[in-house]
């Protein structure tokens, strides 16, 4: 298949040219994991409501002292991160539900699933979805390694690890301007290393972190719990990850919605993302993946 195909507009508007910018795999993936992961995340915060304390160590308890808390004193909801207090009434801790009942738990009902306190169901939300998050990322860093998407897209060229050219990338997205090659048809320093660290790190840690909270995994592999120094340390370590890849998907979202949310939906259904003529002399610096 062609790299790319040439696409002559009507009209003023200037010509542009499709390019091949997203396998099919990595398509793929991306929808599965988005999906997973949101529903993961809101049968997590359910499943957190039943205890919303955070712990470091292997036992966790209400005498036990806990490094994070969401409380309610019935009338005042509040985070409590070490000696530090944040009030969160009408948010977090204590809230109003979709019926006008003010309702005493850590997570409101439009960010859990199910809505409606239910632990066994949160439950058997999260380890269904586990599964095909697990398995979906296994598939796609298989497939990366074989057809060279981790090689082309995530390498970190030379060049890159200039400290002058990492500074000036931060410049460029603190203005809210990243660079326009790189932008385009390379991801970029800053983008290479969030999703190096998201794939290979918080990804992965989001899984063992996970098993290492089983009761059956404790007894097949009490190593894994030792690895993050007890289950509470571990469930600790999840929360953390996860909001962390909270953190990069909003970031990400937004940097979608700044450099054009049509073209780049398009490039992530289809493959095909639309590169205008004034940036086509900057295609051969690209690295586009191709068929």
């Amino acid at each position: 298949m062609a790299r790319h195909s040439e696409l002559q507009e009507s009209g003023d508007n200037p010509p542009s040219r499709l390019v091949r910018k997203h396998r099919l795999s990595t398509r793929l993936w991306h929808w599965i994991n988005a999906a997973a992961l949101l529903a993961l995340l809101m049968s997590g915060l359910m499943i957190f409501n039943a205890h919303p304390r955070l712990y470091w160590g292997e036992y966790g308890s209400f005498e036990d002292a806990a490094w994070l808390e969401i409380v309610s004193d019935g009338t005042r909801g509040a985070i409590n991160l070490g000696s530090s207090s944040i009030e969160t009434t009408g948010l977090l801790g204590i809230w109003t539900d979709g019926d006008g009942i003010r309702q005493e738990r850590a997570f409101p009902y439009w960010a859990t699933i199910p809505s409606g306190y239910d632990l066994a169901a949160a439950r058997r939300w999260h380890f269904f979805f586990a599964w095909i998050f697990a398995l979906a990322l296994t598939g796609f860093m298989l497939r990366a390694l074989l057809n060279g998407h981790i090689a082309r897209q995530l390498h970190i060229r030379r060049e890159q690890w200039s400290p002058a050219h990492i500074w000036r990338e931060i410049k460029a997205h603190l203005r809210l301007r990243p660079s326009d090659r790189e932008s385009r048809l390379d991801y970029n320093i800053l983008q290479k290393f969030s999703y190096i660290a998201v794939i290979f790190l918080l990804l992965p840690l989001m899984i063992f972190t996970g098993l290492a909270m089983s009761p059956g995994m404790n007894a097949a592999w009490p190593w894994l719990v030792d690895i993050f120094g007890g289950r509470q340390s571990a469930r600790s370590v999840h929360f953390i990850a996860a909001f962390l890849l909270l953190g990069f998907f909003v970031v990400h979202l937004a940097m979608v919605l700044l450099a054009g949310p049509v073209n780049g939906l398009r490039a992530m259904i289809t493959g095909w993302y639309r590169l205008p003529e004034a940036s086509k002399a900057e295609e051969a610096g690209g690295k586009n993946e191709g068929e």
